[in-house]
């Protein structure tokens, strides 16, 4: 099955660690890593770890535009890119080492033309995907309805979106309906409205999405919880595996990556749960952006099952 990831908003993730972040000195950091970024862009870099190929359409210009290509090229992803004016953004990760703390600085990258908006809502046409993945922020000044435009195109492909980002976009993408929706509590309590939603109420809160016709599926993260997975006719809690954690950086787009793969493996809902948390905590075991490893996330698949196995 083809796959086609969106990031309008894409990034060089520059990464480093210090032993101790100290206000008014000069610090001197590690040699810094270098990594293409963005939410779309990590699913394709998730999906190429574990054994499939996607198209990665993103959004680049300037010299930082350049070098997110070559980290790409590097990475062996199939890539469309919409070229840009403007400079596509940096962000800043830091380490600290003394406590494990991690420090990210995220920067809002530029607004795009309209030609350069168009321009990538017709790569995404042409893209005649199986499945489309749209993870991440948009940039400043853009239409909220953007995702919603996604979401028209890819229903007239035929394809299944999956959509992984928040806010007013989040909103009006679901106008339209997609596929499958990964909100976090806070972000399923503003699509339904609610003040505050206990764990007892997240299915209902999900299937009332369902029921309007907003989408198929909904993913619930729950960070160290896990996640849980709602259907009309099913709910399921995947637990997350105890692991040593280094980083955050990418493990949501690491889960999305994991659960796409599943089902384009044709694998029941449940397992692509149980795959998109294994990846996604495998991503918190490396530091700075790194994601995930196939043999992490080998081992803590190994570990839910037995889990799953004993329900």
């Amino acid at each position: 099955m083809k796959i086609t990831t969106l990031t309008i908003n894409p990034a060089v993730d520059k990464s480093t660690s210090i032993d101790r972040l100290i206000p008014e000195q000069k610090l001197r950091c590690d040699n810094p890593r270098f990594d293409a970024g963005g939410g779309g862009i990590n699913v394709s870099k998730g999906l190429r770890r574990l054994g499939s190929n996607s198209l990665a359409i993103f959004t680049a210009g300037g010299p930082t535009g350049q070098h997110l290509e070559e980290l790409l090229k590097q990475e062996e992803i199939e890539t469309k890119v919409v070229k840009t004016q403007q400079w596509t953004r940096e962000n800043f990760i830091v380490a600290e080492t003394s406590t494990n703390a991690q420090y990210r600085f995220g920067m809002p990258g530029a607004p795009l033309t309209e030609t350069e908006k168009q321009a990538f809502l017709d790569t995404l046409a042409q893209s005649q995907a199986d499945y489309v993945v749209a993870s991440g922020s948009l940039p400043p000044q853009m239409e909220v309805d953007f995702y919603e435009k996604v979401a028209a195109i890819s229903k007239k492909m035929g394809a299944r979106l999956i959509l992984d980002t928040s806010g007013e976009p989040l909103k009006a993408a679901c106008d339209e309906g997609v596929f499958l929706l990964k909100p976090n509590i806070g972000e399923l309590e503003a699509l339904v409205g609610a003040s505050k939603l206990e764990m007892d109420d997240v299915d209902d809160a999900a299937r009332m999405l369902i029921g309007e016709g907003k989408c198929e599926v909904v993913i619930v993260s729950m960070g160290p919880k896990g996640a849980m997975l709602i259907t009309k006719d099913l709910v399921e809690h995947v637990p997350a595996p105890p692991v040593q954690k280094r980083s955050t950086v990418g493990a949501g787009d690491s889960m999305v990556a994991g659960m796409t793969w599943a089902l384009t493996q044709e694998l029941s809902y449940f397992e692509m749960l149980q795959w998109g948390v294994a990846c996604g905590s495998a991503a918190t075991m490396n530091e700075g952006t790194q994601l995930f490893l196939r043999a992490d996330v080998e081992r803590l698949l190994n570990w839910l099952q037995k889990l799953g196995n004993k329900k």
